[in-house]
């Protein structure tokens, strides 16, 4: 497991000491923070009702948080250029994931949808993993076929002969929203890449066309597009959730009824401390601190956008790319989550990062902070090239941290 750690000097490991951005870092464990306490309190009569603790939940993310430490740790000290060389591997192991879950038996199965695949104590959600595992595929590939990518029909196409059958295979659990961010962070890199003005508006054409094909495939989908839009027009049924959420906005008014005091997380709300945690937080906190929230999960993304920016400048490209997918990831999920809580979207299960109880979205946000920390400083020390050889002998000089 180990292997892939080069004996190089690293964030955690230089002649500096810890050389980290603390200002990325800073905002990822506030959100980590408030994270453990939303859930501590959105969980709390749903855990003691089902296992007699009402601490049950927190607990079991505090071991998830410890988990997620660590994979920041290890993605710290690997090399951005090991990232490049495992492209392909990582791409077939996210497609190895995909069908596995979708096997009897292997895959676990949640209200109607196979999402996870079921250990002992704990559950592995393959789409969280696969996510990422595209970014880093489609930054080598942008690499690679860079001239290609902006001048020629066929290598704007080629990224897709990969990405629309793991679209159906996320379509088949099914997992809508998984393959909406997916697609949409993919999209957002290939626009970055170099893809022409015309090329890209035809792409997202056909992006919203096949959406509405979907939407329309699936009556349960068309039920949430309508009911989302006039939630009170079937309040107990198909509205119930989002209901629910709006009250829970609603009492909050500007400063919120108080920390643990939310009556909606009283087995009104399901999923309290999951996909609607964030309607528990502004019930809690009121609008002061849902936008306080929403100003960390801005400054964590737009910081990652700078992150990949700094990478182009210090033209390591393959890091650049990566940096802005994973950047796109969030931002997507964050929208959609949120939009989802506030009624702006129908109803999506699609986890909250940082913040939402689940032991895989939140290990793999930590390892995309632990990558955005290596690109971040690989970058600054322009120490991150696979052809540059260095020791600790290329840090006597202290680099510039004005950014």
């Amino acid at each position: 497991m180990f292997g892939i750690i080069k004996p190089y000097p690293s964030p955690l490991i230089s002649g500096r000491g810890i050389d980290l951005d603390f200002a990325m870092l800073a905002g990822c464990l506030a959100l980590l923070g408030l994270g453990l306490v939303m859930i501590t309190s959105a969980s709390s009569e749903v855990a003691a009702a089902q296992s007699g603790n009402p601490l049950y939940h927190m607990f079991r993310h505090l071991v998830y948080v410890a988990i997620g430490v660590f994979a920041c740790i290890v993605t710290m000290m690997v090399p951005i250029a090991t990232w490049q060389k495992m492209g392909f591997t990582m791409l077939v192991g996210a497609f190895a994931l995909l069908v596995l879950v979708l096997v009897p038996g292997i895959g676990r199965e949640v209200n109607g949808s196979m999402r996870w695949i079921g250990f002992s104590f704990f559950n592995v959600q393959p789409s969280e993993i696969a996510k990422v595992f595209v970014v880093i595929y489609l930054a080598g590939y942008l690499v690679r076929r860079q001239q290609e990518v902006r001048e020629s029909w066929m290598g704007f196409f080629k990224p897709f002969i990969v990405l629309l059958p793991m679209a159906g295979l996320l379509l088949m659990e099914p997992d809508f929203g998984a393959t909406v961010v997916m697609m949409g962070a993919a999209a957002a890199m290939l626009f970055l890449g170099g893809v022409g003005l015309f090329r890209f508006s035809l792409m997202v054409v056909l992006a919203v066309a096949a959406v509405f094909i979907l939407v329309q495939a699936q009556p349960y989908r068309m039920a949430r597009l309508i009911t989302f839009t006039d939630p009170w027009s079937d309040q107990f049924g198909s509205g119930y959730q989002l209901t629910q959420a709006l009250i829970a906005f609603g009492r909050g008014e500007w400063l919120g009824v108080g920390l643990g005091n939310s009556v909606q997380k009283q087995f009104y709300l399901p999923e309290a401390h999951t996909d609607f945690v964030f309607s528990v937080l502004a019930e809690e906190l009121g609008v002061v601190g849902s936008l306080i929230t929403v100003a960390l999960f801005v400054f964590v993304t737009v910081r990652a956008l700078y992150i990949g920016l700094w990478a182009e400048k210090a033209k390591q490209f393959f890091a650049a790319y990566m940096a802005f997918g994973l950047a796109f990831l969030w931002i997507g999920q964050f929208l959609i989550n949120i939009g989802v809580n506030v009624g702006l979207l129908p109803t999506k299960g699609l986890t909250l990062p940082f913040l939402s109880y689940g032991g895989s979205s939140l290990v793999i946000c930590c390892a995309c902070v632990g990558l955005l920390l290596r690109i971040e400083w690989e970058s600054r020390t322009h120490l991150g090239s696979e052809e540059h050889e260095f020791n600790e002998s290329d840090f006597a000089e202290e680099p510039n941290h004005g950014r």
